[in-house]
């Protein structure tokens, strides 16, 4: 019998490697917060609406590029995704006005829209059922390692060089990884790398409940299922969280513990480096139920069920004067996040078929980014609000106290739409 192959796992390592330059991308003006707020003036509704646009022009990207990604399969709309944002990342070089920075986040949040849905896509392409949580959950961790790498790296970047520097640097590692994407990535059925065995085991669940007419799923009828809503509604009301601690943590532990960036890298490194093993470890957790005959919806919700409940320890944050102790809080809320984001991205590849995934990613995502334009928002209306007030610690106990009930709330949500998440039937 002919030994299964393992290049599937090269696809992830791609994904992977794409996901964490997305993120520090991303996490650049937040690592920079301060610094820049001092040279440009910008007030926290300042920075909260420059977050916003991203915010904004991301939920665009999400809902473009998912259309566009099954339009034109996942190694081209990944490309051309991943072309604009890094292009936008390293515009913020040239910005010399908060007009500037605006425009640049823009287009940043816009092309960046494109990675989720073209990576779920290709996970749901390359991976059976039983290991799309996990592979998710690995790619996923990108997101923490960007973390990790972030602190220490534009530290040490604007220490030497400059906050300019430190945007082209990390931009251009975009285009660096287009070689590899186009040199390695291919659908199995054109994968030449890839033996019977391994394309066998790919396709090795039931065959999808779609009809030949219905492969081609426009928006509106995405929106008439209630899977669809599930989704949305699960990313609406979790997504914004991990947002306030890519953006808002290092600005946090500066206000509460008095920690500038460089002394502040070892904390937040530590929260990433513990939400690397929640999303690997997510993903693996519901793939471990379902090799042990679960049926695969109550494998994800009592997964899910676990880390939402795992959050909630966050809102004893404000109780906490040891800085220590604040950052396992918050590792074990953000770890618990990648460990949900694993399993929900794939709640959607559970749900739909393989050629509508990118979108239904791109239209959840959406919701996500809704979210996540209106909590910025809110985040820095309040916070300016309490520091006028002179009690500005008290404006982060608020936000976290909502962070730690959010998982549950959206839990019950997904749980009364889909209650056993039935795949989508088109014919």
């Amino acid at each position: 019998m002919e030994k299964r192959g393992t290049y599937r796992w090269t696809i992830v390592a791609l994904l992977f490697v794409a996901t964490t330059i997305n993120y520090l991308d991303r996490q650049v003006i937040g690592l920079l917060k301060d610094n820049l707020s001092e040279e440009f003036g910008w007030s926290e509704i300042d920075y909260g609406n420059i977050v916003m646009a991203f915010s904004a022009a991301y939920a665009i990207g999400l809902l473009v590029f998912g259309r566009i990604i099954d339009g034109l399969g996942t190694r081209t709309g990944y490309a051309v995704s991943i072309v604009i944002w890094s292009v936008a990342a390293m515009a913020h070089a040239v910005a010399t006005t908060t007009g500037g920075f605006m425009i640049a986040r823009t287009s940043l949040g816009f092309g960046e829209g494109g990675n989720f849905p073209a990576a779920i896509k290709a996970v749901a392409e390359w991976f059976p059922r039983k290991e799309r949580a996990f592979a998710t959950g690995i790619f996923n961790s990108g997101t923490n390692v960007a973390a990790m790498m972030g602190p220490p790296l534009i530290a040490w970047i604007y220490s030497s060089y400059g906050w300019k520097e430190a945007f082209l640097w990390t931009g251009a590692l975009g285009f660096i990884w287009l070689i590899f994407w186009f040199i390695f990535f291919e659908v199995p059925a054109r994968q030449k790398r890839v033996g019977k065995a391994e394309f066998d085991y790919i396709h090795s669940d039931a065959p999808e409940q779609v009809s030949e007419e219905g492969i081609k799923i426009g928006w509106g009828k995405i929106l008439g299922f209630r899977q669809t809503w599930s989704f949305v509604f699960g990313k609406m009301l979790t997504d914004p969280v991990w947002w306030f601690y890519l953006f808002w943590i290092p600005s946090f532990f500066n206000t509460t513990y008095g920690l500038d960036l460089k002394s502040s890298a070892i904390h937040i490194s530590t929260v990433y480096v513990v939400s690397s093993f929640g999303s690997i470890f997510g993903g693996y957790l519901s793939g471990f139920f379902i090799k042990k005959g679960w049926p695969v919806y109550k494998a994800r919700k009592i997964t899910m069920l676990i880390f939402a409940f795992c959050v909630v320890p966050i809102v004893f944050v404000q109780y906490i004067s040891n800085i220590w102790v604040a950052v396992a809080l918050i590792s074990l809320g953000a770890a618990a996040h990648q460990a949900w984001s694993a399993n929900i991205y794939t709640t959607a590849s559970d749900m739909f078929p393989k050629k509508a995934v990118s979108s239904v990613i791109g239209v959840g995502g959406m919701g996500g980014s809704i979210g996540g334009i209106l909590f910025p928002f809110f985040v820095g209306w309040l916070l300016d609000m309490y520091e006028k007030a002179g009690n500005k610690i008290a404006g982060y106990n608020i936000i976290f106290i909502i962070c730690g009930c959010a998982y549950l709330v959206a839990w019950l949500v997904m749980h009364f739409l889909t209650p056993k998440m039935k795949q989508v039937t088109t014919s």
